[in-house]
């Protein structure tokens, strides 16, 4: 029969029918996504000697191949995962330079109404209107701070979720994964490995691809057409039939972060920031890790600059009632994380001693049995000491109670919820410490042109504030001034040149030289005659004194941010400049990814996808060569009953 006319007809009869099969397929799936193209796989069959020579007995349909580049399949996985990773972290990129760049409701313009009603104060102190609104703007003020911080931790929270959410759905894509790899490699075994199950294979790629959106991995194919699947790491994520599971658990150092690790039984190999890329899940852990907890700390430094600064410069004023100033704000403390992992009974304490030379980092301060190792985490610097305590940017490092044992680590966090804490402490109208501290004059007896300026205090004024007045004398024959405090050198600056003389003793008179004393500094002017005299007394009257309340105002434009890099304005615009800069770039390296990832998805296409046009025809060949097939049986048949009516004569 396979020799016949009727087995030749038969075996094209059955090549057309899959041909015809393959191409409706084809047709169905073309927009089935990762759908590769199959076509039929044809070869003639061995041919029958005859004296005559070789005669050939039809065709056979060897496989349906699915027509695929595996070089081509790979770039576009790879592709894939580097565009969802940079289009992740560019979406949330953009939600925090919104948030910062806002004109309405970013920090910029309250930290603006704040120092104009300071002011306005300034301007006419004995108005307790104006105190009052002082008070409000200062609460409008720490109301910004509060809605920013509120919005970065309800991020935080977003993301640790989104990052939880998307470790189960790369669970349950490796589990497919493998379930399909069972079915491959038992189908495969079916038919020795030479009739692969096409729709099986692309059902994988799909799920491979899938997996890429969410985080970066690479398949190896297996001689029996299993996948193993590893990540970025190396790490095996499905080995055959096998699934292994990520996990995602708090961090050890900082609970508030949600880490990514292996699951090992009951343990949990955890994943470093570097082990990872490629997939959304990257894209995520990045925008947490790297802008939202840079962007948190840096408006925690912010805040307290602002709180400090303005509560030094406070304490140096008296309010309506000659009282010093009390503290205007409630300076933010740092905090201590200890690690989940310490055996031992270490309290670390943390003091902010300088805010103008704090940094927008956290540190981690580890032992090791001998000595504490502390690290700014913002760039690796690192600090080795023996003991404790020690002083670094700003911050007096102690060990407050127990010890701590071999390994322990402890995270320190200077500014990162300083935004959240800040608060207003002054609540009366009449307690802003508009005045100076010291009121300065000449009596009108004085018969010279000398004069005395009004006077200013630093922070050495605190620690020996007046108690009575002073009276300096000036002696006309010496050109001395007398009468200063007997237990207080005094220094007289005369341009640049500071010449300092012993408590008790007379000091040389020169017209226009700054004069200090025990935190009091002023200028002498004129030509003194001999036996006038100049005041210096505490302040008891300062309800219409603005001279304070004019160095509150001026710490608006006083670079107080970053070692005196920055004004508190301008170090939130710096801010807000680099949200941009990153946010503009991550913007950009997406597009050129996702282009990227456009032009490979084409090329394989070009490869692997339904043409409508060469499917319909090849419907229409196939057509063809059924109805040809169909005539060849027709007419083995009437030849047959040609032969049966000769029979029958």
């Amino acid at each position: 029969m396979a020799g016949s006319i009727f087995g030749i007809g038969l075996s094209g009869l059955a090549a057309a029918q899959a041909g015809l099969l393959t191409a409706s397929h084809n047709i169905s799936n073309v927009n089935t996504p990762n759908y590769s193209r199959q076509e039929v796989v044809q070869s003639s069959r061995l041919p029958l000697y005859s004296g005559s020579g070789f005669i050939g007995r039809g065709v056979n349909v060897d496989s349906i191949r699915r027509v695929y580049d595996t070089f081509l399949v790979a770039q576009t996985r790879q592709a894939q995962a580097d565009a969802s990773q940079l289009d992740t972290y560019q979406t949330q990129l953009s939600k925090l330079d919104n948030l910062f760049g806002d004109p309405v409701t970013g920090l910029a313009p309250a930290v603006d109404q704040f120092f104009a009603s300071v002011n306005a104060a300034g301007a006419n102190p004995a108005d307790a209107a104006s105190r009052r609104v002082v008070l409000a703007s200062a609460q409008g003020l720490i109301n910004r701070f509060h809605l920013i911080d509120d919005r970065l931790s309800e991020t935080r929270t977003s993301l640790n979720q989104q990052i939880t959410g998307t470790v189960a759905s790369v669970n349950t894509t490796a589990a497919e994964i493998a379930s399909l790899n069972q079915k491959i490699a038992a189908s495969s075994a079916g038919s020795g490995g030479l009739l692969p199950p096409n729709d099986l294979l692309d059902q994988r790629d799909a799920l491979l691809t899938s997996l890429n959106q969410q985080i970066g991995a690479v398949a190896v194919t297996q001689a029996d057409g299993t996948f193993n699947v590893f990540l970025t790491n190396g790490q095996a994520l499905v080995v055959g039939q096998d699934a292994f599971k990520l996990a995602a658990v708090p961090d050890p150092i900082d609970p508030q972060n949600i880490e990514v690790g292996l699951q090992a039984g009951t343990n949990v190999i955890r994943f470093s920031a570097t082990d990872l890329t490629g997939g959304s899940l990257t894209g995520l852990l990045a925008a947490r890790d790297n802008v939202l907890g840079d962007a948190q700390r840096t408006l925690g430094r912010i805040a307290v600059v602002l709180a400090k600064a303005f509560n030094d410069q406070h304490a140096l004023g008296v309010d309506v009632n000659g009282v010093p100033g009390q503290p205007f704000f409630a300076v933010p403390s740092a905090q201590v994380q200890n690690t989940l992992t310490n055996t031992g009974t270490a309290a670390i304490g943390v003091a902010i001693t300088s805010a103008s030379a704090l940094t927008a980092s956290d540190y981690l301060l580890r032992y090791d049995g001998v000595n504490y190792t502390l690290t700014r985490l913002s760039d690796n610097t690192v600090n080795t000491f023996a003991t404790l305590p020690q002083s670094v940017d700003g911050l007096n490092v102690t060990l407050n109670a127990g010890a701590p044992a071999a390994g322990d680590s402890f995270l320190l966090q200077p500014t990162r919820y300083a935004a959240r804490d800040l608060t207003v402490k002054l609540s009366d109208p009449a307690g802003i410490a508009l005045a100076a501290p010291i009121r300065t004059g000449a009596p009108v007896t004085n018969t010279g042109s000398g004069r005395i300026s009004a006077g200013s205090v630093t922070n050495a004024y605190l620690a020996t504030p007046l108690a009575g007045n002073v009276a300096l004398t000036y002696n006309a024959g010496a050109g001395t001034l007398t009468g200063f405090p007997a237990t207080q050198a005094v220094t007289v600056t005369v341009g640049a040149t500071a010449t300092t003389y012993p408590a008790g003793s007379p000091v040389p008179y020169t017209a226009d030289a700054t004069i200090a004393f025990g935190g009091i500094q002023f200028t002498l002017s004129g030509a003194p005659a001999n036996a006038d005299t100049f005041n210096i007394a505490p302040n008891t009257g300062g309800a219409g004194d603005n001279r304070n309340g004019l160095l509150l105002a001026g710490l608006a434009t006083q670079n107080l941010v970053g070692g005196g890099s920055a004004t508190l304005q301008g170090a939130y615009g710096q801010l807000v400049g680099q949200l941009g800069t990153i946010t503009q770039q991550a913007q950009i390296e997406s597009d050129a990814q996702t282009h990227l990832l456009t032009q490979a998805q084409q090329a394989q296409q070009q490869v692997s996808g339904v043409n409508l046009d060469e499917e319909a025809a090849n419907l229409q060949r196939y057509q063809q060569a059924y109805q040809a097939s169909s005539k060849v049986l027709a007419i083995a048949a009437t030849l047959f009953d040609s032969i049966l009516s000769l029979g029958g004569r």
